[in-house]
């Protein structure tokens, strides 16, 4: 009896050592080709997500290529290149004096580094309301 249930077991067990599944942890950052949440009232960015396609980055304005929380990235949505500001960014875990999100957000910016959008839908981090001068032109 005892050796025909392990039988019956066998198959179930050997299919899974050979499903390999693909995971990647959670980063402290974004870098190219990671989708964003557009979190502003722009046209743009309600139509990129209503059609259930998120802007990725293509490029990031500093030396390391990596952004993180007030950084200046550059987007590919839907088939435009838009400048904007990461106000959001995943942690695996919570640092201290970090702001910890549950998705990785973005406010798009027009040609002249002013904010598309009026209204931005999602609290700011206290560490970018200090420095209004460089997200607010115009």
């Amino acid at each position: 009896m005892e050796r025909g249930v392990l039988s019956l077991l066998q198959p179930a067990c050997h299919f899974m050592q050979r499903a390999h599944l693909s995971t990647s942890a959670v980063q402290c950052w974004l870098q190219k080709l990671s989708r964003l949440r557009v979190v502003d009232n722009s046209a743009l960015g309600r139509q990129a997500m209503m059609d259930a396609k998120p802007p990725k980055i293509i490029h990031v304005y500093n030396k390391t290529g990596i952004a993180t929380i007030g950084d200046k990235v550059l987007l590919a949505i839907l088939g435009q290149k838009k400048q904007g500001y990461v106000v959001g960014c995943k942690h695996l875990k919570q640092v201290p004096m970090r702001p910890r999100f549950d998705t990785n957000n973005v406010v798009l910016l027009d040609d002249n580094g002013n904010p598309m959008g009026t209204r931005i839908l999602v609290p700011l981090p206290s560490m970018l309301r200090g420095d209004k001068a460089r997200f607010v032109q115009g």
